[in-house]
């Protein structure tokens, strides 16, 4: 058959959660190389794995086109995506399969795949609605799957039914729920991980992803006035051009008078250790999730999870029999259920082991791998030789 067996395409530089998701795959997956928009850390990430790596020579820009804008801001920029479909196009040109990682990343390979008659996978990350696309936008990707996709992946029933209700085909759809894999200084009690990582006693909890408005740390903030012995952590950073929130997270904490009681600890590597020193992990997001990563890690970490009763997360939380659900955007909500693990422990260990087991037996990166390769070999059977 010759050359290589997948391209994974994405356009992001950064890497959040569908590059987490990316790098498991291209961990594990051989005879792989990768087609990245913009030379930065996830470039890096891969090629540090020894995947060959190219980008694109002209992206600056394309940035530029949020998935909630107007497609109508891609079209000064039609040279530059004209020219990146060619790349990718003289990418693939040896290899089996196009695996797009993200929207933007999925439109241009879809006209490649076109010309170049190669099968297409889509890994869809994001729930597909109007909360978070353009009409338009909406509308050119859901016809592209149905035109050239062979496999849309998504992680959840949340994303399965938004993609069909928004017209795409069911049959392309494969749930295949994204998994991590999480090592921890278990040795160490939770008072000694605070020691080592520089934290408080007493009632402790943290929120960890991207700062970004719709992952709701400030409604998390605004719990806390509330609850008046409970400290927090923040970790996490601005990614897609959200700074403005970030600032605005700070000034909300004094001016609520939380300044001595929360700890914006920025982008940090030991996430697991984290919540495994904290006492509640939250996820107070107040859109749709299409997933949840922080959520099935703090459930492996053995900390009591709350999350918002939205998308994705009553499905990894088993409607609430692993975890506490709230409603999003409701601070009085959050601030009851955390005030509710500190007064019931015997419930709250109960419910994380239960989540702990489920986590490893549903989301684990290694069943993640082992049926996305599958998939890949399907559709390259398929395709034939």
């Amino acid at each position: 058959m010759g050359g290589r067996r997948i391209l994974f395409v994405s356009h992001s530089a950064a890497i959040s959660g569908a590059e987490v998701i990316l790098l498991e795959l291209a961990k594990h997956i051989g005879n792989a190389s990768a087609f990245v928009f913009q030379r930065g850390p996830l470039a890096d990430r891969l090629g540090g794995m020894g995947l060959p790596v190219k980008t694109a020579a002209r992206a600056g820009g394309v940035s530029a086109v949020t998935r909630g804008g107007s497609i109508w801001k891609a079209l000064p920029l039609a040279g530059r995506l004209v020219s990146i479909t060619r790349e990718i196009a003289r990418a693939a040109s040896d290899h089996r399969v196009i695996y797009a990682n993200s929207q933007k990343a999925f439109v241009l390979s879809a006209v490649a795949a076109f010309f170049l008659r190669k099968p297409l996978i889509w890994h869809l990350h994001d729930i597909p609605d109007r909360t978070h696309f353009g009409r338009m936008q909406l509308k050119l990707q859901i016809l592209l799957a149905n035109i050239s996709a062979k496999r849309v992946i998504v992680p959840s029933m949340a994303v399965s039914r938004a993609f069909v209700e928004a017209g795409g085909t069911e049959a392309l759809v494969r749930i295949v729920p994204n998994g991590v894999e999480i090592r921890t200084s278990e040795a160490w009690t939770k008072r000694e991980l605070r020691a080592v990582l520089g934290l408080p006693e007493g009632p402790l909890v943290g929120v960890f992803s991207r700062l970004a408005r719709w992952k709701g740390q400030h409604v998390l903030l605004d719990a806390l006035v509330d609850l008046p012995d409970v400290r927090c952590i923040i970790a996490g950073t601005a990614l897609f051009g959200e700074d403005a929130y970030a600032e605005e997270l700070h000034a909300l904490a004094r001016r609520r008078g939380l300044g001595g009681r929360v700890l914006f600890m920025g982008h940090r590597n030991d996430i697991a250790d984290l919540m495994r020193a904290v006492d509640v992990v939250i996820h107070p997001s107040i859109a749709p999730e299409p997933f949840g990563l922080t959520v099935v890690e703090g459930m492996l970490a053995g900390t009591p999870v709350v999350g918002t009763a939205a998308g994705a997360i009553p499905e990894i939380l088993d409607e609430g029999r692993a975890g506490w659900l709230v409603a999003p955007d409701d601070a009085e909500a959050l601030g009851r259920a955390i005030a509710g693990i500190f007064s019931s422990p015997e419930e709250a260990e109960r419910r994380s082991a239960h989540a702990r087991v489920r986590a490893e037996t549903f989301y684990s990166a290694e069943r993640m791998v082992r049926e996305i390769a599958a998939l890949i070999d399907e559709v390259s059977a398929e395709t034939g030789p």
